[in-house]
């Protein structure tokens, strides 16, 4: 619960800060945001955060890992498509 509240925190700061500003999030993963790129103005993500929502969503963390790298981190949206931070170094 204490991830989920500082990162609500974060996305928070982060939309007030730039408030004039339109970020494209990425479904689900709003507690794996870990800052914004300003120069082109993208949320970043931690992919090893992301991995650990899909895990406690249900998936194994192999099945995550693939789930996660061919629907989410593989799509192009545009631009605006967030930063994937690959922070997985250290497994679990």
């Amino acid at each position: 619960m204490i991830m989920i509240m500082m990162n609500k925190k974060m996305i928070n700061n982060i939309t007030e800060y730039f408030y004039d500003e339109t970020f494209l999030k990425a479904d689900g993963f709003d507690d794996a945001i870990i800052g914004v790129e300003q120069n082109t103005m993208r949320l970043v993500y931690s992919v090893k955060k992301c991995i650990e929502i899909l895990v406690i969503g249900g998936m194994s963390v192999e099945e995550a890992i693939e789930y996660f790298d061919f629907n989410t981190k593989g799509s192009y949206v545009g631009e605006k498509t967030p930063i994937w931070c690959d922070d997985m170094f250290e497994r679990w």
